[in-house]
């Protein structure tokens, strides 16, 4: 157990120091700092519930004489209970956050690495990006492309070029630029000697040593004057370059990488000089060897992006916004590829994933799912002895920006609280990397934890794509709390932008205004592991049993991006060829060795359609649908029909429909008249036989 050190912060919280269990502080940061500095003698983990002064005590740890032996957490009571509108409620709140604190960190992941020599490039207009060159070049290795023209230096302390970006991608360390070089004059192998200017007739080239072209009549004055240094070409044929960087300053209106989550390393501030500087402090820290967390894990045997060279599923490439996850088909087997240096650690890609084949890994849902049970159930314990009614509301949100809106609104609440609604003494905050890593099998189960309702908390800066798979995916988790008879029990509040508090405020006051749901039923006592299917079954599973509306033979309908369902079959078209068992990635669709029969468990089917696009007869489609833990569990057959036997050795060699179909298909064609058309009703070995017989 670690040492709690809260404080009421000079007695602007109501906190119960008997009901929390702890000795309560009122300026543990100022005259009471010692209660702090005593904590850190002991071998216990120590947990300060403050986080406006982290960095106090954090600098108080380091000068401390005996090192820290235990880990130093801090907890935010403050914004998100002791400074709401029902701050005398939120005990349980407290004990719940103060109690997350004592838990093992998350298991170490992989790291990616990164390795930068300062190779910087700058983009953009010229009067813009050479006076940033010139501040630069003394500490990075620098180069120029001006995408319009600009005064050129005399001196030539780094490389110049012009023209237009037409491919910009890339990473920190290893950013691949190609551009088109459009004028005559190349300023790379230009000597700024002033010939060319000179010689010129029209003024059409100034000291930006590019030709003006709607000035230029092609004396080609310039062209002789240059004849020696041979920068000037007026039919230059070859005009594509291409450099390699390590980093990108853009310094276009119109930058070329406009994604949410732009790669490492790239930077576009715009045209405010003071975010320009800005940007220009953080390259110069980007210079070394640098790593960051390889955030997710992929099961390529799972994966339903394609088979037999057909694409089934491909939510994750749809959903990556910094284009990370490309296709990959190696004969005829699909699967996704992920560049670990250009992943940004959104984690959509784990969220829309139907199999569970991407994986979200910062930390893993199976370490989320021990935090969120031990929230719900030191919450409920608390609230019982308080005599409190109703399960708690979770609320997710991403990391930075998720606290910075959250702590804003706290103190606007707490200074203003006719204006601003704050957090509901009912709705516990709970941070992750980001807002869209989180998904289905969570949410589930959370609320078969105990958690009565999930709070999406979407802070304005989520790339678009996003926001449509959460969307998405809340509307399918309604779905089947609704088929269930739980109603709706996901919903989002969407903030424009970090500052947008009034959005946040509105949907506390309505939460705060309603009360708190009650949970649906006895807290699960299952455990999330991080296999998506199972960890979704087991959910499946708790809220069938504690379902107040039983699900009907037929199953319930659900949303067409749903990841749960079955196969609808044309009996009539269906040739039982098989090709879909073939091509089926997760082994839901099944043949039998012995008579000509497609089975069916639905509880494999991941709805990636890769057996809709593969039937040749086009007789099946999907049916998104919800049925009981039992029914789609069991095997059931799909379409079976009489087996066709060889006329010559009687051997079963296909189905009757199948046969009937060929020979139909093929009658007409005169190479299978007469024993030709009897050798189509026969096994290959019998075939073989025929044939040779009749040649002999």
């Amino acid at each position: 157990m670690s040492q709690k050190l809260v404080c009421n912060c000079n007695g602007t919280m109501p906190l119960d120091a008997k009901a929390l269990g702890v000795t309560m502080h009122t300026s543990l940061c100022r005259q009471e700092v010692g209660s702090f500095l005593k904590a850190l003698d002991g071998n216990d983990a120590v947990v300060v519930g403050c986080t406006q002064e982290a960095a106090l005590f954090s600098e108080l740890a380091e000068q401390a004489e005996k090192p820290l032996v235990a880990p130093l957490r801090f907890v935010n009571i403050r914004e998100v209970a002791g400074w709401t509108q029902e701050a005398k409620k939120s005990g349980p709140k407290i004990s719940a956050l103060l109690a997350l604190a004592d838990l093992p960190e998350a298991d170490p992941v992989p790291v990616v690495n990164y390795e930068s020599q300062g190779r910087l490039l700058i983009v953009g207009p010229g009067d813009q990006a050479l006076p940033w060159a010139e501040k630069l070049c003394e500490s990075l290795d620098v180069a120029v492309l001006c995408t319009e023209p600009g005064a050129l230096p005399i001196a030539r302390n780094f490389p110049i070029y012009t023209g237009a970006v037409t491919k910009l991608d890339g990473y920190l360390g290893n950013f691949s630029v190609d551009w088109e070089l459009q004028n005559p004059i190349d300023p790379e192998m230009c000597t700024r000697c002033g010939a060319c200017v000179e010689a010129c007739p029209e003024d059409a080239i100034d000291d930006a040593f590019q030709i003006n072209l709607d000035k230029c009549k092609s004396h080609r004055s310039c062209v002789t004057a240059c004849a020696s240094i041979g920068a000037i070409h007026f039919d230059r044929v070859d005009r594509q370059r291409n450099a390699e960087f390590d980093l990108v300053m853009d310094l276009r209106i119109n930058p070329q990488m406009r994604m949410s989550q732009v790669p490492q390393g790239y930077f576009a501030p715009g045209k405010d000089p003071f975010e320009q500087a800005l940007v220009a402090n953080q390259l110069l820290g980007l210079v070394g060897e640098f790593e960051k967390p390889k955030y997710f894990v992929y099961t390529e045997k799972i994966c339903a992006h394609g088979r037999n060279g057909k694409v089934g599923c491909s939510a994750c490439i749809d959903v990556c916004s910094t284009g990370a996850i490309t296709s990959l088909f190696k004969n005829g087997q699909g699967s996704v590829e992920v560049n670990p240096n250009l992943c940004m650690g959104c984690g959509a890609c784990s969220a829309v994933c139907p199999s569970g084949a991407m994986r979200y890994n910062y930390p893993s849902v199976d370490h989320q799912a021990k935090e969120l049970k031990l929230l719900s159930q030191v919450f409920r314990a608390e609230s019982t002895k308080l005599g409190i009614t109703g399960a708690p509301s979770l609320l997710l949100h991403s990391h930075k920006v998720g606290i910075q809106l959250l702590e804003a609104l706290g103190r606007e609440a707490h200074l203003k609280s006719q204006q601003f609604e704050a957090l509901p003494a009912f709705v516990l905050p709970y941070g992750i990397e980001h807002i869209a890593s989180t998904g289905l099998d969570l949410w589930l189960g959370a609320i078969c934890y105990g958690f009565s309702e999930i709070v999406l908390l979407m802070s304005g800066e989520e790339d678009p794509a996003y926001r449509a798979a959460l969307e998405s995916q809340s509307e399918l988790a309604n779905a089947i709390l609704n088929a269930y008879g739980f109603g709706a029990r996901v919903m989002m509040v969407q903030a424009s932008s970090v500052d947008d508090l009034g959005a946040v405020s509105l949907a506390m006051g309505r939460l705060r205004q309603r009360g708190p749901l009650p949970a649906i039923g006895t807290p699960a006592s299952f455990a999330l592991g991080n296999q998506k299917r199972e960890a979704l079954e087991a959910a499946l599973e708790y809220l069938q049993r504690q379902a107040k509306t039983p699900i009907p033979v037929e199953g319930v309908a659900l949303p067409q991006s749903s990841l749960l369902g079955g196969l609808k079959i044309n009996k009539d078209a269906c040739t039982l060829c098989m090709s879909c068992v073939g091509s089926c990635p997760e082994g839901a669709l099944l043949d039998n060795p012995d008579e000509p029969k497609l089975s069916f468990i639905e509880k494999q089917c991941v709805q990636c359609g890769i057996c809709v696009k593969t039937c040749p007869e086009q007789a099946l489609s999907l049916n998104p649908r919800l049925q009981t833990v039992e029914q789609r569990k069991q095997r059931v057959d799909l379409n079976e029909t009489q087996a066709f036997h060889c006329i010559s050795c009687g051997k079963p060699f296909g189905t009757l429909k199948m046969v009937d179909l060929m020979l139909t298909k093929l009658g007409a064609h005169g190479a299978f008249a007469g024993a030709a058309m009897d050798r189509l009703k026969m096994c290959g070995d019998c075939r073989v036989v025929d044939m040779v017989k009749k040649e002999t």
